[in-house]
């Protein structure tokens, strides 16, 4: 008999090892600028886009049988909105979701100490005001909720693990990291602003992606979702 409890270990487990691989990198960043022997911007930002996307691939295809793989309330509060999971269930794996981001921010400042790492790779906003940074949270987080929908959630979805997801986050940092830091997920903002308690603009990384996630799930189930045959996997639009 499958234990419910699973699917909230998997979820804590989830997003902390997410979250530990992804800030651990840009701690790395870090404190190589702190020794002087830092890399260049551009190339920083490849490092930490390819962490958070890669490990994503990896944990999503890993867990994704037990729980989903949802490591983000966004995520959750798309699959809810589309659905697929009820409210009492989701409401866990936020809970869920929030306490693996404290619990990998309290890791990470364990090997980082402050003067090394002082922000933990909190989110931040750079040259926009927090309306522009609300938008752009909110499109990154609806190509990645494209991203699941279309390879993780919708029944004529390609089977091919977390690779798109995974691929997904790491453009959307390279895109958005400069900017807002490209969370698209609220537990990745609150992990650090728990253990920093720096909490500047809070509202930026808890509307911006939940914006985003409802306007994709709710695209998904009314829009993209009934113009294909579900039998066919994956549909050919063009039959």
């Amino acid at each position: 008999m499958r234990n419910p409890w699973n699917a909230i270990i998997a979820e804590i487990s989830g997003t902390f090892l997410f979250f530990f691989v992804g800030i651990g990198s840009a701690g790395w960043v870090s404190r190589t600028i702190i020794q002087g022997t830092g890399m260049d911007p551009a190339s920083s930002l490849i490092v930490v886009a390819l962490a958070h996307g890669v490990v994503l691939a990896v944990l999503v295809s890993a867990l994704g049988a037990v729980s989903g793989a949802h490591f983000n309330p966004a995520v959750t509060t798309a699959v809810w909105v589309a659905g697929h999971i009820p409210g009492r269930r989701a409401v866990a794996y936020m809970i869920a979701q929030l306490i693996g981001g404290i619990l990998a921010a309290w890791m990470v400042r364990a090997l980082f100490p402050v003067d090394v790492f002082p922000d933990l790779g909190i989110p931040r906003l750079t040259g926009i005001d927090p309306l522009q940074g609300i938008a752009v949270e909110a499109v990154l987080t609806v190509v990645l909720l494209t991203a699941v929908f279309g390879t993780a959630i919708d029944p004529r979805a390609p089977k091919i693990g977390g690779m798109v997801i995974g691929l997904a986050v790491a453009a959307d940092i390279l895109m958005g990291g400069p900017l807002t830091g490209a969370a698209m997920n609220p537990a990745r903002w609150f992990g650090p602003a728990v253990v920093t308690g720096n909490y500047a603009d809070s509202y930026v990384w808890i509307v911006g992606p939940i914006i985003g996630a409802v306007v994709a799930a709710l695209a998904y189930r009314f829009l993209f979702l009934p113009e294909a045959d579900l039998d066919r996997t994956p549909a050919d639009p063009t039959a």
